[in-house]
């Protein structure tokens, strides 16, 4: 009987164990939209009602809403929600997509939790009166607690628990690259495992005198066609915002990649290259970029990542084949991660580019 007024009526005064119940919730929680996180008993309520919320994805939402239109870089979430525990980003993608469930909050409409790309996340809902006494005293506690000995520890990469031999055997394949001799590797493993960890801690490890290049590109979880050669294209873009020269290459080798990056281009230069390559082939775009990527690669080194392959879009494996099959020598290197679970589910073409690869000792 209780759990059905709950659900059918606001909190009444007048009703002692209803409204003593929501009060309760109300003086100890920390209030936005028609949400209420009640911060002692760790239980996520909207209005009378409780949604479910794991452990650690509690816990994220906890520390983003305490900390409201602040950018909360996901290194600091790792650190602090999985303080001691080696994983990879993966498990904080997992735990933000559970949060925007439970408040059915859309990623491209934000009313709550909105995604710095590449950086972290940000609590953009409206704190209720009446919370920020909560808010405070979280952040209060959070500092009087000292600074986490990770936090802003730039040697914290190079000290990743028992992943000394895979690092080493990645800088193993980088002498290779610098000596001129391309490398494509594969980081392999499940959800959570540490696969991106494992990354950034390599990449962190070059030393910046040796004037290397990097740039990831991620792919997305999408239903129906994925946009062709997304994480390449976000990789390179980044690389062209970066550095002017890579622009430069790009629209002297690779026009057509050019093309989908308008924000690199005036609207005449646009308008020229359409021109140019009008009705160009898929083949071509393959051989463009090809060009582009060793012509970078003659000027200095490139580490180029694309992360999650599992969700790869065809055109993006079928660049991939063709950059590790190419005999010609280069310092290329390109790094990709996937979980073996997801290809053997899905049946995805990535198995059987990789086995191919793999006997022809063209990927690691």
């Amino acid at each position: 009987m209780y759990a059905r007024v709950l659900e059918s009526q606001k909190p009444d005064s007048k009703n002692p164990l209803i409204f003593a119940d929501y009060k309760m919730r109300n003086d100890r929680g920390v209030n936005f939209g028609p949400f209420c996180l009640d911060l002692a008993a760790e239980c996520l309520w909207k209005g009378s009602r409780a949604i479910k919320l794991r452990p650690k994805a509690f816990a994220v939402l906890d520390y983003l809403v305490c900390r409201p239109a602040k950018l909360v870089t996901k290194e600091e979430l790792l650190n602090e929600v999985w303080a001691g525990t080696f994983v990879g980003e993966a498990v904080l993608k997992v735990a933000i997509r559970q949060i925007r469930e439970a408040l059915d909050d859309d990623p491209g409409a934000p009313r709550f939790i909105e995604t710095a790309h590449r950086r972290g996340y940000r609590f953009i809902g409206e704190i209720k009166k009446g919370a920020d006494t909560q808010v405070k005293d979280v952040e209060i506690r959070s500092q009087s607690a000292g600074p986490n000995p990770r936090s802003g520890d730039q040697n914290y990469s190079q000290r990743v628990v028992g992943r000394n031999e895979a690092l080493a055997w990645m800088e193993r394949c980088l002498d290779k690259v610098l000596a001129g001799e391309r490398q494509t590797i594969f980081v392999t493993g499940e959800a959570g495992v540490g696969k991106t960890a494992l990354i950034d801690a390599f990449l962190r490890r070059i030393p910046s005198s040796w004037n290397v290049r990097i740039s990831q590109g991620q792919c997305l979880e999408q239903y129906g066609t994925s946009e062709a050669y997304l994480p390449v294209l976000e990789a390179i873009g980044r690389l062209a915002r970066e550095y002017k020269a890579v622009a430069n290459v790009l629209h002297s080798h690779a026009p057509m990649w050019l093309l989908q990056m308008p924000s690199l281009l005036s609207t005449s230069d646009s308008e020229l290259l359409r021109r140019e390559v009008f009705g160009a082939s898929r083949e071509r775009m393959l051989r463009e970029m090809g060009e582009a990527l060793e012509a970078l690669a003659k000027e200095l080194p490139l580490v180029l990542v694309l992360e999650d392959l599992h969700w790869s879009d065809y055109s993006t494996l079928d660049l991939i084949s063709s950059l590790a099959t190419q005999r010609q020598a280069t310092r290329l290197m390109l790094i990709g991660t996937y979980r073996t679970s997801e290809l053997i589910v899905s049946g995805h073409p990535l198995q059987a580019v990789k086995r191919e690869l793999l006997a022809k000792k063209e990927c690691a």
